[in-house]
C-alpha cells in the first residue's frame, strides 16, 4: 500500500510530461523515497520504468516518455550483473546494460563488446546521447541508502568551502613508448594550465619516481588517499587501470600500489566529498560479476558522491578530448548538474570542426602519433560508450560567484602589490600570490638514481610538497560586499608569470566566490637591492633589510 501510494503521488506530477525517467526495480522504490522527495521539491517530474524488463523494453519505454519533448535525465537504479539474465533473484534487483560492438579499442586487446548505458540516452540512434544518464549500481537496500545519503548530504548538508576550489590529480606513468609519453605529458600540462581557470588550486601526485611531483614511492598510496580525504571538488586519476585496482608505481627492483578495492575503508569524505573521475581503462567495468573499483568507491560511506569511469580499454586521444569537454562544460559553460556536464562534453566530442586552438592541436598530435589516424572519429564515438556515470545525473554542482580584481599587470619582487576587488558577498577573503601551474617556485634537483633509504624517501616527500606549493605569499582579510582594497607583500625571491588568486566565503558558509588576475613579477633593479655594509667586527658583509621585507 505504501509503495503504491508513493508511485501514484509522484506520477501525479506528470501533467507537463516527465523531465526524468527512473528505471528502478520495484524492490528499491521505497529506499529511493528520500531522493524522490528531494528532487520533486526541486520541481522535477518523474516517470517510472521497471528495471526488471529487458534492455530493449526499457529503451522503448524511455523513448515513449521522451515523446513530449521534456525529458532531460535518466536514472538507472540497480547493478548490471550478467547472471541476472538467467537468475530471477538477481533480476529482481538489477537493471540490464547494453553491450555495444567495439571497433577501435579491440586493436589494443579489449573485449569485443563494450558495456554502456549511453544506449538508453541515445534517442535517435546516432550513437550520441540526447539526455543525461547515470546509474546507482546498488546491490542491495543498504548500498542504495548509502548512495542516496551521500547525494542528499552533498546538496543539503555540505557547505561550500576551500574544497570547492581544490582539484587533485593522481597520475600513473604512460608506458606508451619513449616518443609518445613526452607528448602526452606535454599535452596534459598544457590542458591543466589552460583548461582550468587560475581561480582553482591544483595538486599533482605523479607515479614517476624521477618527477618532483612524486612523493615517496613506498608511501604513494597514502599520498593518493590523503589527496582524496583532504576534500576536493574533483579527484582525478589519469593512467592505466584495471577492474579492481589502479596501476602501480614502478621503481627499480620493485613496485607499489596506488589504490585498490581493498582501500575503501580508508576513504573519508568529511571535508568535502569529491567527484571521482578515472581517465583510465576498466575501472568502471560495472557489468562484471564482482563490483569494480568505481562501484565499490561509490558504495563506500567515505567514498565519492559520483564516479565517471571507463568500462573497457580506453585510449589517450579519446580520453583527452573527453577531459577537455568536461573542463569546458563545468568551468566555462557552468552546467548546473553533473549529468549535463557529461552529456554536453560527450556531444562536444563529436564536433569535427572545432574553432578551439587546443582541440586543433590535440587532433594534430593524435594524427601524428596514432597507429590508426583514420579512425579518430570512431575512437571519439567509442568513448561516448566507454565512459559511464555511476552516480546521480541530477546532482547539482557548486559554482562560485565571481570576484572581479584590478591590479597592475607587472610588479617588482620585494615590493607590495596593491589589489582592488569587487565582491558579490561579504566574508573572509584569502588572497594569494601564486606562480603559474606549469612553473615551480624554485629549481628542484633532477633525480637520476633511485634511492630507497628512509632519508631519501623523506626527501621525496619534501620535494613533493615543495613542487605542489605554488604560494609566494598570502593573507586573509575581512571584506564587505562591494569594493575592497588590500595589498600583498611580494617576496624578494618571487619571479616570473604568476596569478593573484582569491577565495571568499561568507560567514554563514553557504556562499563562496573566486577570482584571479595574471601578474608578472620582475626582479628588483640593481639600485634597489640591499647595499652590502662592511662589518669591521666580523670582517663580513651584511645586507640592509627594508621595513617592507621584515
Amino acid at each position: 500500500m505504501m509503495l503504491t501510494a508513493l508511485v501514484l503521488a509522484i506520477s501525479a506530477t506528470l501533467s507537463d510530461g516527465p523531465d526524468t525517467v527512473v528505471v528502478c526495480p520495484p524492490v528499491y522504490l521505497e529506499a529511493l523515497r528520500p531522493w524522490l522527495a528531494h528532487r520533486a521539491a526541486q520541481g522535477h517530474r518523474f516517470a517510472f520504468v521497471p528495471g526488471t524488463l529487458s534492455a530493449e523494453q526499457i529503451r522503448a519505454d524511455i523513448r515513449e516518455h521522451a515523446r513530449g519533448g521534456q525529458l532531460k535525465f535518466i536514472l538507472l537504479v540497480g547493478d548490471a550483473e550478467p547472471a541476472a539474465a538467467f537468475d530471477p533473484r538477481l533480476r529482481a534487483r538489477c537493471v540490464p546494460t547494453f553491450l555495444a560492438t567495439a571497433k577501435v579499442n579491440v586493436r589494443w586487446k579489449s573485449p569485443p563488446q563494450i558495456a554502456t548505458d549511453n544506449w538508453y540516452a541515445d534517442l535517435d540512434d546516432d550513437g550520441v546521447p540526447d539526455v543525461a544518464i547515470g546509474r546507482l549500481p546498488a546491490d542491495n537496500l543498504q548500498d542504495l541508502a548509502v548512495m542516496v545519503g551521500k547525494i542528499l548530504a552533498y546538496e543539503t548538508a555540505q557547505p561550500p568551502g576551500p574544497w570547492c576550489q581544490r582539484i587533485n590529480f593522481v597520475a600513473g606513468t604512460g608506458g606508451l613508448g619513449p616518443l609518445v609519453d613526452p607528448i602526452v605529458e606535454m599535452a596534459t600540462k598544457k590542458y591543466l594550465t589552460e583548461g582550468i581557470p587560475a581561480d582553482y588550486e591544483i595538486s599533482m601526485t605523479y607515479a614517476n619516481w624521477r618527477s618532483p611531483f612524486c612523493p615517496s614511492p613506498v608511501q604513494f598510496h597514502t599520498a593518493a588517499v590523503n589527496r582524496f580525504n583532504e576534500g576536493c571538488l574533483f579527484w582525478v586519476y589519469i593512467g592505466h587501470g584495471y577492474p579492481y585496482q589502479l596501476d602501480r608505481v614502478r621503481v627499480p627492483g620493485s613496485s607499489h600500489h596506488i589504490l585498490s578495492t581493498a582501500d575503501m575503508a580508508q576513504l573519508y569524505n568529511g571535508r568535502g566529498t569529491p567527484i571521482a573521475i578515472f581517465l583510465a581503462c576498466y575501472t568502471g567495468a560495472y557489468d562484471l560479476p564482482h563490483d569494480c573499483l568505481a562501484e565499490q568507491m561509490l558504495r563506500a560511506a567515505g567514498g565519492p558522491v559520483a564516479v565517471l569511469a571507463g568500462s573497457r580499454v580506453t585510449m589517450p586521444y579519446g580520453m583527452a578530448v573527453l577531459g577537455m569537454g568536461l573542463m569546458d562544460e563545468y568551468f566555462r559553460q557552468r552546467r548546473e548538474t553533473l549529468g549535463e556536464v557529461i552529456l554536453h562534453a560527450k556531444r562536444q566530442m563529436m564536433h569535427e570542426a572545432s574553432d578551439r586552438a587546443d582541440r586543433k592541436l590535440l587532433d594534430l598530435l593524435a594524427k601524428a602519433i596514432s597507429p590508426s589516424p583514420q579512425l579518430l572519429r570512431d575512437e571519439r564515438l567509442e568513448h561516448l560508450l566507454l565512459f559511464n556515470l555511476l552516480g546521480d545525473p541530477l546532482l547539482r554542482l557548486p559554482h562560485p560567484q565571481r570576484v572581479q580584481l584590478e591590479l597592475p599587470d607587472k610588479a617588482v619582487a620585494g615590493t607590495h602589490l596593491e589589489i582592488r576587488g569587487n565582491s558579490p558577498i561579504a566574508g573572509r577573503c584569502r588572497v594569494e600570490l601564486v606562480c603559474r601551474r606549469d612553473r615551480l617556485r624554485t629549481d628542484l634537483p633532477v633525480r637520476h638514481r633511485y634511492d630507497q633509504s628512509p632519508a631519501a624517501q623523506a626527501a621525496y616527500d619534501a620535494m613533493y610538497r615543495a613542487a605542489n606549493d605554488r604560494r609566494w605569499s598570502e593573507r586573509e582579510v575581512a571584506v564587505a560586499e562591494g569594493t575592497f582594497l588590500t595589498a600583498l607583500k611580494i617576496p624578494p625571491e618571487a619571479r616570473g608569470e604568476c596569478h593573484v588568486r582569491v577565495f571568499l566565503e561568507d560567514e554563514s558558509g553557504n556562499q563562496f566566490a573566486l577570482g584571479s588576475h595574471d601578474v608578472y613579477i620582475a626582479a628588483p633593479k640593481l639600485a634597489s637591492l640591499p647595499v652590502p655594509v662592511l662589518d669591521n667586527r666580523s670582517g663580513g658583509a651584511q645586507g640592509r633589510v627594508s621595513d617592507l621585507q621584515r
